[in-house]
């Protein structure tokens, strides 16, 4: 007789409308087949495509305000009949802070993104192609995600590809439309000394206003250009798998630049002390089907005899090893601590790591 408490092995079991079994799956006293597990994902996939559409709609409507806004500056500076330069300065700050706001926006994109992206090359396309063999962590990828949800890139790289989608043609729009008001009005300028003298504002020299105009545009430029190393953003664009090779490619650049964020799952080293050591132990590798290492260990205050376990283990698994440890042994002592790192079976792989 099966135990609730621990997941089993796939367990048949008949419906009435179909002759063939349906596998079960028994876990922590919940009892679900294949059909209300597929069921339950659609469900999820549906409500991740929602909020992805969401954001992607607040995406559009950044670049909107950015876009209108440009052209309605544009347009008042040169109906002007006196230079009115100063606006399409203070446009361009306008535009700065749009691009920030839409950074912002799409990392919140790039986190529903990301989740359906998972789905979509872990969970739908290995059901497409038989026999059903979806990567063996993508499972424990979602719901560490789900647990801990956490920002697939950073503000830098969101920056970046934002800039260089809208923000980088506004930039430069802008900057020409100043320099054409500064030439054109109120009449064409017949030497450059005329063009230093109208980009002046207030006690501001036009040489330095020209200057910092040109510095400020410039280094836009230039983040647009170092951030294009960064391929965290899995969501959107960049593909899990090649398409005709049969090694997996994984979505991002093999050649790292100095900012780029580490992005991997979380693992954990757990330390089990207690006086049923081979029980516990049991239970973890049935229950978790989790390696664990048997260590002897002496109490110095009370001198007692002790069997250390060492467990690994991700952090979507500490709930249930302390559900495991506790139905074996309630006084044991149980520590969790971040790990370096895990290699081997059930995390990253031996080899040399890129």
């Amino acid at each position: 007789m099966s135990d609730p408490t621990i997941p089993n092995p796939t367990e048949p079991k008949s419906s009435p409308e179909s002759p063939y079994p349906e596998p079960v799956w028994t876990y922590r006293g919940y009892h679900l087949r294949a059909s209300e597990f597929t069921t339950a994902m659609v469900h999820f996939f549906r409500a991740e495509v929602h909020r992805a559409n969401v954001w992607r709609q607040r995406l559009d409507a950044t670049t909107n305000w950015a876009v209108v806004t440009t052209g309605a500056a544009i347009s008042f500076a040169f109906g002007e009949a006196q230079s009115v330069s100063a606006v399409i300065l203070l446009n361009i700050l306008l535009i700065t802070m749009f691009l920030w706001i839409e950074a912002r926006r799409y990392r919140y994109y790039e986190l529903w993104s990301s989740r359906i992206r998972l789905m979509e090359t872990d969970f739908f396309a290995a059901m497409l192609v038989p026999p059903f063999s979806p990567s063996p962590d993508w499972a424990e990828s979602l719901a560490e995600h789900l647990l801990q949800p956490h920002f697939s890139i950073s503000m830098l790289e969101a920056f970046g590809r934002r800039l260089r989608r809208n923000y980088w043609w506004l930039f430069i729009v802008l900057t020409l439309a100043w320099f054409g008001i500064l030439y054109l009005h109120p009449v064409p300028a017949e030497v450059m000394s005329e063009i230093f003298v109208r980009a002046s504002i207030g006690p501001v020299a036009g040489g330095w206003v020209i200057t910092a105009v040109l510095g400020y545009v410039v280094g836009m430029l230039l983040l647009g250009i170092l951030t294009v190393g960064l391929h965290e953003a899995s969501g959107e664009v960049l593909p899990r798998f090649g398409g005709f090779g049969d090694e997996p490619v994984v979505g991002r650049s093999k050649s790292k630049v100095w900012f780029r964020q580490s992005s991997r799952r979380r693992q954990l080293m757990a330390l089990i002390i207690t006086d049923k050591g081979q029980k516990v132990a049991e239970r973890i590798l049935q229950g978790m089907m989790r390696g664990v290492t048997g260590l002897p260990g002496k109490g110095m205050y009370t001198g007692s005899e002790h069997t250390i376990l060492m467990c690994a283990l991700t952090v979507t698994e500490v709930s249930h090893l302390k559900s495991l440890v506790n139905l074996e042994d309630p006084n044991a002592f149980v520590i969790v601590m971040p790990a370096q790192e895990v290699l081997g079976k059930g995390f990253n792989p031996l080899q040399d790591q890129e």
